[in-house]
């Protein structure tokens, strides 16, 4: 089968783990081969958090530059910091909500415009689906939920080889029963929020 490379970037605590473990969870529910690699980094600081996951015939999970089919940011800066792995056939689906590090709010550092950084997207990608998964979340019951709100973004913009289907079950499968309902209300606001983009 073909092979559709993704590298997912988020802060530490947004909660790019469990995407990924939803992820790999469909992918096996789909009976889609997949390997999956974590950077974790200084991520219990605010650092940055990357994981890369390959669906269908590969040896590796590793993504080099230029490589990504997909690149599925949860904070803006660091979705423009992962351009390098991208191509001009890269789709990418990116929070617009950010997250300042903490050199910005010390003053020493300044943050990069957000219609700046998606023109810049728009500008080296195929595609580019740009939400504000922070007030889906909160809409959805929980601002944890930014994972699982872009999770439905991603499978909306296709690409990934399973089924919407897959993705609520392994969903129901990795997270807790008690943000289950809260979870499943994310993914559908999110999966409705890219049909607009």
């Amino acid at each position: 089968m073909e092979t559709t490379r993704l590298i997912i970037v988020a802060v530490g605590g947004q909660g790019n783990l469990l995407a990924s473990k939803v992820l790999g969870e469909a992918a096996l529910i789909s009976g889609v081969p997949v390997r999956m690699s974590e950077i974790h980094g200084m991520a219990q600081r605010g650092g940055v958090v990357e994981s890369a996951i390959v669906f269908g015939d590969a040896t590796s999970s590793i993504i080099s530059d230029g490589e990504a089919d997909i690149l599925m940011g949860f904070e803006p800066a660091e979705t423009l910091r992962a351009l390098n792995r991208c191509s001009k056939n890269t789709k990418v689906i990116t929070n617009t909500a950010t997250l300042p590090p903490f050199t910005v709010a010390i003053g020493k550092g300044v943050y990069p415009d957000v219609e700046n950084v998606k023109d810049l997207l728009k500008e080296k990608c195929a595609s580019l689906v740009a939400i504000d998964a922070m007030r889906l979340a909160k809409e959805a019951g929980s601002p944890m939920s930014v994972n699982i709100v872009l999770l439905g973004a991603l499978v909306q913009s296709g690409g990934l080889g399973f089924t919407k289907e897959n993705v609520i079950e392994a969903i129901k499968r990795r997270t807790k029963k008690a943000f289950l309902d809260m979870n499943l209300k994310a993914f559908e606001m999110g999966y409705e929020a890219a049909k607009g983009e």
